[in-house]
């Protein structure tokens, strides 16, 4: 009788690989994860008068409050080495990734404790709520997304042909932001201060990112914040998709990848450490 040596070997491999079942989950428990985003879309709308509208009315709002203090108050420009003439738009493609990926990381800070009865009562993978949460902001961002690009389109009399990288954007963008909420969200089970203290990082951040200011506007001592700034290429990148006409720089889309890919392994890791004692603490 032979024997498949490949067989033999991949239950050993999967046992000695770090993170293996932790990933396995995220996967075999989609189902669960669509189930999670329906039921907080419902509860993040029921009863309300517009419904999902508001995903499309918030961000609307801030943009015509930030158009008026920094274009009509402020005499904020744009000069002509940027992708757009349009304060608004600039501000407005500036402001999408950011609203997704603050949404996101402030939301998942605290879920673990709101979902404490699912996590004691039951055998449920935690590490699925950050995950949902995401997908259940996405939907809101999606709408906001459409209408960035149909505006620019009327606007600037074009369409980027590279809006195909919107969804690879998308797919780095979470990552990034979910390994950020595994974190925070592990963090706030032992620590009830880190949902607070994940909001003044935020708008910190949120100041710190070329959203209202153009790049070369930074005092150049303070430049080099940008570079360690993974939203910075974010927002650089959807400006240039949604407003100009060609793609992102190979060497943003490489740190894109690589923030968010370091940042999600890393942030399994934390979680996965940290998850072993929540039943206990909740």
């Amino acid at each position: 009788m032979q024997v498949n040596p490949f067989h033999c070997y991949h239950p050993g491999l999967q046992k000695r690989l770090p993170g293996t079942l932790f990933a396995r989950n995220l996967v075999e428990r989609r189902t669960l994860i669509l189930q999670l985003v329906k039921r907080d879309f419902h509860q993040r709308y029921v009863g309300s008068a517009v419904g999902w509208l508001w995903g499309l009315i918030h961000p609307i709002v801030l943009l015509a409050v930030y158009t008026f203090i920094f274009s009509y108050c402020l005499h904020q420009k744009l000069g002509p080495d940027q992708v757009t003439t349009s304060y608004p738009l600039f501000l407005f493609a500036g402001m999408l990734p950011w609203l997704l990926f603050s949404e996101t990381v402030q939301r998942a800070s605290g879920s673990l404790v709101e979902q404490a009865n699912l996590i004691t009562k039951t055998v449920f993978p935690s590490e699925i709520i950050p995950v949902s949460i995401y997908l259940s902001s996405a939907v809101s961002h999606l709408l906001a997304l459409t209408l960035a690009i149909v505006v620019s389109a009327i606007w600037q009399q074009h369409l980027n042909p590279f809006l195909f990288l919107l969804p690879v954007l998308l797919l780095f963008l979470g990552m990034l932001a979910v390994g950020i909420g595994w974190i925070a969200s592990a963090l706030h089970v032992y620590l009830r201060d880190t949902a607070q203290i994940i909001q003044v990082i935020l708008t910190f951040w949120w100041w710190i990112t070329p959203i209202f200011l153009t790049e070369s506007q930074f005092p150049v001592w303070a430049r080099f914040v940008l570079t360690g700034n993974p939203l910075a290429y974010f927002v650089r990148a959807y400006r240039m998709i949604l407003l100009g006409t060609q793609s992102p720089p190979a060497g943003d889309l490489a740190a894109i990848a690589a923030w968010s890919i370091v940042t999600f392994v890393c942030g399994g890791l934390v979680f996965r450490y940290l998850k072993k004692g929540f039943a206990d603490v909740l």
